[in-house]
């Protein structure tokens, strides 16, 4: 046999294992844990996924601040109480966000439209809202702010989705 055949025949046999070989990788490698059904790529990795949708937003300016705070009554919109918060870019007249909680059990979650993206919550001379804001649950807030009892939901171990509905 040729030097050329023989090489031939060493890439043929090659070639026949590689699908053989392909297969056995995947029965004996061990996937990873599937993810939640609620994961959004811009959630964090550690912990449980919540995946807030926010709709009725009235521009794209700015960004959308999303924060959640946990399971005391005492901590819901309490300045230095909260768990995390997350800013995203507005990509229409609804946007997606995704936040990570340690465990399952009660949260509430506080989203603002930061129109002029300075960081902080516009209010007018009155004290008024002037950015549009919501509350996990749609919980009410015609007279101040609404409770937490109103806006506190539920998180299970797999993860959350749930839907606020901006107000301006």
């Amino acid at each position: 046999m040729s030097r050329n055949s023989m090489g031939s025949l060493y890439l043929n046999r090659r070639l026949r294992l590689t699908p053989v070989a392909l297969l056995l990788a995947m029965l004996i490698v061990p996937t990873a844990p599937s993810a939640s059904r609620f994961a959004a790529p811009d959630c964090d990795a550690a912990g449980i996924p919540v995946s807030v949708e926010v709709r009725d937003l009235r521009s794209t300016a700015g960004n959308l601040t999303v924060t959640i705070y946990g399971d005391r009554a005492a901590d819901f919109l309490a300045p230095g109480r909260k768990l995390a918060r997350k800013r995203v870019a507005i990509t229409g007249t609804t946007t997606t966000a995704c936040l990570s909680v340690p465990r399952p059990g009660g949260y509430a979650i506080a989203v603002y439209h930061d129109e002029n993206d300075d960081r902080d919550f516009g209010r007018t001379m009155l004290g008024l809202p002037a950015e549009g804001y919501g509350f996990s649950n749609d919980a009410p807030a015609v007279i101040g702010l609404p409770s937490f009892a109103d806006a506190r939901f539920d998180v299970p171990a797999d993860g959350g989705k749930l839907t606020i509905r901006m107000r301006y």
